[in-house]
């Protein structure tokens, strides 16, 4: 059985505030938390009865994992020049996704901690045929073009419950409570990786009941910037229709060709923020 693990950092065990995910001396603490925290994922799918894991860095420059500290088992997808962005090296082969780490909406609960929508910068909402939804919802939906099921999360309890108005079966360690976007009641890390270990394992033994998330084509994208320089760069795209100041539209046949179109509008987003060419020379 083959197991895909995406691992983002807002939703480790210990992590609060964004000031700990900044590279700093508190962001070399908190990424040897991540790579704890995929540790107890991986063993707890191994002991599942998982074959091969491979785990993809999702948090910001995508390469904060540390590989010598990783579980040798594991195959770690690092660096950030992707087309499929937290979900590099996902394919039909797997058997089961796993998102370690993440985090709230955006547009979701006050109290998850540190939510966002996949760029922060940028985005403020996004829609996939008219539902508002997370980096959890638009990843499982990838996932669910290859037939791949989304099994097992873990993060602070609002992302859980959030997740969970979609994947109401899914398995969950909850690692923290949010009291704020940048604050949350903890419990120690030694804690928090038993309960991604037990739960990991129990997502893998049943990963075979749960049905993969399909999302009904055509597939249009609805994405509100945060400003209306972002929004106007991406109709560089031809496909792309502004239905707003800050929001555009686009839509696309099947789920793979709009998820991959998504990310780069959002990399053009990003790179508008301040101007495209704002600090190339003359």
């Amino acid at each position: 059985m083959k197991i895909f693990i995406s691992a983002d950092m807002e939703g480790i065990s210990g992590v609060a505030t964004n000031v700990q995910l900044k590279k700093n001396d508190e962001y070399q603490r908190f990424r040897r938390l991540m790579t704890l925290d995929v540790n107890a994922a991986i063993e707890g799918a191994f002991k599942g009865g998982a074959t091969e894991v491979v785990v993809a860095d999702g948090h910001g420059n995508m390469s904060n994992i540390l590989v010598e500290e990783l579980d040798e088992r594991a195959r770690l997808v690092s660096g950030n020049n992707r087309v499929m962005c937290q979900l590099q090296g996902l394919d039909e082969t797997f058997d089961g996704i796993m998102f370690v780490g993440h985090h709230g909406r955006e547009a979701g609960s006050d109290r998850a901690v540190i939510s966002h929508t996949l760029a922060g910068i940028c985005v403020g909402e996004m829609r996939i045929n008219g539902k508002v939804v997370g980096e959890t919802e638009m990843n499982a939906g990838a996932a669910g073009s290859f037939h791949v099921p989304p099994i097992f999360v873990s993060g602070d309890d609002a992302y859980v419950a959030e997740v969970k108005e979609t994947f109401p079966d899914i398995e969950a360690a909850v690692v923290k409570t949010g009291v704020d976007r940048f604050a949350a009641e903890l419990i120690p890390p030694a804690r928090a990786r038993k309960l991604i270990k037990e739960n990991a394992e129990a997502a893998v033994r049943k990963a075979s009941n749960i049905k993969p998330y399909l999302v009904e084509s055509p597939i249009t994208f609805d994405i509100e910037f945060k400003g209306p320089q972002q929004a106007l760069m991406t109709t560089t795209i031809p496909t792309v229709e502004k239905t707003g100041p800050k929001s555009i539209r686009f839509t696309c046949d099947d789920y793979m060709t709009a998820y991959k179109q998504m990310w780069g509008l959002v990399i053009i987003a990003m790179s508008a923020t301040n101007g495209v060419l704002g600090e190339v020379n003359a």
